[in-house]
């Protein structure tokens, strides 16, 4: 027995890594500084939050009862219930990486598995281009343009500047400042090019001072438009069309990826486009809409 206890027991005289924080808010700050994500920081800043609210207890107090309770007692989705797991599971990993936390309470905690619900945020080709031809305001066709036509992420349409765009013969080309950091160039085609061409133009008419710095999609005070602005777009194009209210901007990006996909596009292509970093990401449209089933072949 004693031999067993010495192989799990800690040696008292081990050394560990220096603490990089003294309390839990720097250690969370901490955490939260490795993502270049705002949307990551937030998401996972919530989830410590209410965590540490609910057990009421230090970090270095929390036992993994704590832990496991808290999961299998959160309400909502599958994939919210998988947020919580993930984010908790990050923050004690790094906490022990870092010194602030002799053990990784979380190691053992499994991330539950997520329904996949992608095949139900899908819209018809006719659909996407219905809010988009429908949509007066020519900044907020163009947006819609661009997300849909683009496949662009709502942090990549309102980081746009009129230097990230370029013409390419009768067509243009983006450079896109994607998640994680990572730069992509977009092709854009003929039709959308067109119709940014016609934005500029009208910014540069209405303008006083224009340049390659401005953004591609004002907002009324003169700066970028935010999501939260964004999405204000979407939902009123999709509510003019006659779409569900939980139509967002990045179900036309899911647009962009199911539809081109289905007109022959190779799925590589589609990934390149997308800024996907796996290309088993991109299978997952090809999976939610499938072209051929067994199904078929029955007298049912």
């Amino acid at each position: 027995m004693a031999s067993v206890l010495a192989i799990i027991a800690p040696d008292p005289g081990a050394s560990f890594p220096p603490a990089q924080a003294d309390n839990d808010v720097q250690m969370i700050r901490l955490w939260l500084a490795r993502s270049s994500s705002s949307n990551t920081r937030r998401n996972y800043e919530r989830e410590a939050r209410r965590f540490l609210e609910h057990v009421g207890k230090q970090l270095g107090a929390v036992r993994m009862g704590d832990l496991q309770d808290y999961i299998a007692a959160r309400p909502g989705s599958s994939a919210t219930v998988a947020l919580t797991a993930a984010a908790l599971k990050s923050l004690f990993a790094f906490a022990q990486e870092v010194g602030f936390l002799r053990f990784n309470i979380g190691a053992a905690v499994k991330v539950p598995p997520i329904k996949n619900t992608l095949a139900e945020r899908i819209m018809a080709e006719a659909d996407a281009l219905l809010m988009i031809r429908q949509e007066p305001v020519l900044r907020n066709r163009v947006l819609l343009t661009v997300l849909y036509g683009g496949g662009l992420r709502i942090s990549e349409v309102c980081s746009l500047c009129w230097r990230d765009l370029m013409a390419r013969d009768e067509a243009g080309q983006a450079t896109v400042f994607g998640k994680g950091g990572k730069t992509r160039a977009v092709l854009l085609s003929a039709a959308t090019w067109k119709v940014l061409t016609a934005l500029r133009q009208d910014q540069v008419a209405k303008l006083a001072t224009w340049s390659v710095d401005t953004p591609v999609f004002l907002s009324r005070k003169g700066g970028a438009l935010d999501p939260s602005a964004v999405h204000r777009v979407v939902k009123a194009a999709a509510a003019r069309a006659g779409l569900p209210g939980e139509v967002s901007a990045h179900w036309l990006r899911h647009a962009h990826a199911s539809h081109s996909l289905d007109r022959g596009a190779p799925i590589h292509l589609v990934q390149a486009t997308l800024g996907h970093a796996s290309v088993a990401t991109t299978g997952r449209y090809l999976h939610a809409r499938p072209s051929e089933s067994s199904a078929k072949f029955l007298g049912v």
